[in-house]
């Protein structure tokens, strides 16, 4: 007589079963609880940035901004408070920043990070984004 409970078949189901959610639940746990992003235009001094998923408990962005064609270039950037704004707006940063000015009859890329920090100075995420310009 064949043992259904423990015949092959029915254990190598359950054991599939067991790892197909062992994948989901690890999956989903690895996952991050935010998507920290920025989107940015340009403007005549610093831009204007759109801020998604900021994570919580950020209190200052720091902003920096570099040439990927000219990246020995320091265009510098800037830091701002946080307080749940999701807009920076165009030239928040009066000095410390070099807008984008590739030569003439060239585009250059441009890529923008940001770095969310708690009150501790802790990191807590960064990410960029990038334009070219002129656009």
């Amino acid at each position: 007589m064949i043992d259904a409970q423990n015949s092959f078949i029915p254990r190598l189901l359950r054991q599939a079963a067991a790892c197909a959610v062992a994948v989901v639940v690890l999956g989903f746990a690895a996952a991050p609880a935010f998507a920290f992003s920025v989107a940015f235009s340009w403007c005549t001094g610093s831009p204007a940035f759109r801020l998604i998923d900021v994570p919580r408990g950020t209190t200052t962005l720091q902003f920096a901004m570099r040439d990927l064609d000219k990246p020995a270039f320091s265009h510098g950037g800037g830091t701002v408070g946080y307080r749940g704004q999701t807009e920076v707006p165009c030239d928040a940063f009066a000095s410390g920043f070099i807008g984008p000015a590739p030569p003439p009859g060239e585009v250059h890329t441009y890529e923008i990070t940001v770095k969310a920090f708690a009150t501790d100075g802790t990191l807590l995420a960064a990410t960029t984004e990038q334009r070219k310009f002129p656009e």
